[in-house]
């Protein structure tokens, strides 16, 4: 198989089910090193760069510790330091390392900008916020807080996305471009989620305690979206681009405007599809809602 060709060809088919955790993050490491080395080899400024990112490390964990703690370090956070706290998170809960790969595999399947996991891995920011937060999550539930909102506090500064180290994130998530993300201390995302750039996942005011939304399975959150409040996004709704929503959305509906109201209406809202987070389709709506503008 030539180096980079995609072990699995059609993007639209995720590895074989019967594959245990260890050997699905194998195959997708041999898949990221074959496609390093044809761009080294393609390209021979980057080589050194490829090297040391991603050819001369034996594992993903390794590979990702080490390009984490060299974008993440500052002149008093070093880089080996932030290295040693990746790797050792990474090794303590094999969780995130498969939290990753689905993450990776989310990126390649859904983005068709998305040219090849090493490219991901490299330079998607939104992919590498995402694991810098579950690493800082980490922290924050073994108590070393202080630790977790610098690290916090260095992923906003570096990547332009806010998460709070206290806030509950799934797999397969996508932060597609991911400028301007902003998420809450309660907030709590599902698995197999796709999130757009400038979304925020905030609060109403000053009140504490629980008082962020709460995003199901499958939801696709569209550019500019604003969710506040402890409401509930249903699995598989979607909230369309630069919708204000403050009210709970069912599974499988849509969302859209500002105020948010539902496709459909709220008595019986119309349903779609089963996984928008995973189709990406922003515009499925258009039609139905075209019925009950005013």
């Amino acid at each position: 198989m030539p180096a980079g060709e995609l072990l699995y060809p059609s993007q639209q088919h995720p590895p074989p089910a019967d594959l245990s955790v260890e050997e699905d993050e194998a195959i997708l490491w041999n898949q990221i090193k074959g496609e390093a080395k044809r761009d080294a080899e393609a390209e021979p400024a980057l080589a050194s760069y490829l090297y040391s990112t991603i050819l001369s490390h034996s594992s993903l964990e390794r590979s990702l510790s080490f390009h984490l703690g060299n974008k993440l370090c500052s002149s008093t956070l070093l880089s080996t330091l932030l290295y040693d706290l990746f790797l050792n998170t990474f090794a303590s809960d094999p969780c995130l390392c498969a939290a990753a790969v689905a993450d990776l595999r989310a990126a390649r399947t859904r983005d068709p900008a998305c040219v090849s996991f090493s490219h991901c891995l490299l330079n998607y920011k939104g992919f590498l916020a995402c694991q810098a937060h579950r690493v800082a999550h980490k922290l924050w539930t073994q108590s070393r807080r202080p630790l977790a909102l610098a690290l916090h506090s260095r992923v906003s500064d570096v990547f332009a996305v806010d998460i709070h180290p206290a806030a509950k994130i799934g797999k397969g998530i996508l932060f597609d471009h991911a400028t301007g993300v902003v998420i809450g201390e309660t907030a709590v995302i599902g698995n197999n989620v796709s999130i757009l750039h400038h979304v925020t996942l905030g609060g109403t005011g000053k009140a504490s305690g629980d008082r962020h939304p709460k995003i199901g399975d499958g939801v696709l959150i569209g550019a500019g979206a604003t969710i506040l409040g402890n409401v509930k996004i249903g699995d598989g709704a979607k909230i369309g681009a630069g919708s204000v929503v403050l009210i709970d959305v069912p599974p499988r509906t849509t969302a859209v405007g500002n105020p948010a109201r539902l496709v459909g209406g709220k008595e019986k809202p119309a349903e779609h599809e089963e996984c928008p987070g995973e189709s990406m389709d922003h515009t499925s709506f258009i039609s139905e809602w075209s019925d009950y503008i005013i």
